[in-house]
């Protein structure tokens, strides 16, 4: 799930449990995995932050390798047989 504050900044949570890594890879990134490592909360859940300026980007989480679709996100695009998340920052978003 993600959540987009007034600031620009989108925090990123994911559930998994059992896993030793997990990263954001997505169109703000050029897709590199590992490029946005998530830290882990505990209890299985991670977490990362990240400031964007307005606009929508296409995301997936990795986790050990594997890639996985966020359902809760502003939406979901398909792209080459799999199902991307969509994260919308308005343009009430202002870069502070």
């Amino acid at each position: 799930m993600t959540t987009v504050s007034k600031d620009g900044f989108v925090e990123f949570r994911f559930f998994r449990p059992h896993v030793s890594q997990v990263s954001v890879a997505g169109t703000f990134n050029r897709w590199r995995v590992g490029a946005m490592a998530m830290r882990a909360e505990g209890h299985g859940w991670w977490m990362a932050r990240l400031k964007l300026p307005p606009g929508d980007y296409q995301f997936r989480y990795v986790a050990d390798g594997q890639w996985f679709t966020d359902y809760a996100a502003h939406g979901l695009e398909r792209i080459k047989g799999h199902w991307n998340s969509v994260l919308h920052v308005g343009h009430d978003a202002q870069a502070a």
